[in-house]
């Protein structure tokens, strides 16, 4: 039987403050660390990707970020590089740190830590989290996160959609 991952938890300060299962921090909405990830190509244009139907937080919804949970003691960088891998099948991408911020909402609660990755390489979904994606132009997901026919992860929009500009050169 595989060990439970174990999730650090965050103060509103952002600093780490203790651990917990993944599955209490699911099931009590417990504050904990988190990354987004930005993946933009030379080109300009944003991967966008819709989640699997299976995710235990907004499954099928579509996102601009990719990332994850911060693992017990994990460094938010390692975290980053860790989850592109995971998700995007991208390795040994150089990661610009884009700050910090906080999200609540009624399923998730965590202090986010985001990167920008340049990216022209090829992407593959290799851990069966990204059901589809491809590469956007910044001003079509604009329109889309607009549109009430798409669902994008509200987390996302709410820490990076009003930032867009920055992730183009």
């Amino acid at each position: 039987m595989a060990s439970e991952e174990v999730v650090d938890l965050f103060d509103e300060q952002g600093r780490r403050v203790g651990t917990a299962p993944r599955r209490e921090v699911r099931r009590d909405n417990l504050r904990h660390g988190a990354t987004g990830i930005a993946v933009v190509n030379g080109a300009g244009e944003v991967f966008v990707h819709r989640r699997a139907d299976d995710k235990d937080v907004y499954p099928g919804r579509w996102d601009f970020l990719a990332g994850g949970v911060l693992q017990h003691g994990e460094r938010p960088e390692e975290s980053a590089a860790r989850e592109l891998s995971e998700e995007l099948g991208i390795n040994g991408a150089a990661l610009h740190p884009l700050g910090e911020g906080d999200y609540a909402d009624d399923a998730t609660r965590y202090h986010a830590f985001l990167y920008l990755v340049r990216w022209d390489g090829e992407v593959s979904f290799t851990d069966h989290e990204v059901a589809e994606g491809g590469w956007w132009t910044v001003e079509l997901l604009r329109e889309r996160i607009q549109l009430s026919d798409w669902s994008f992860m509200p987390d996302s929009v709410a820490l990076m959609g009003h930032r867009l500009d920055e992730l183009t050169p």
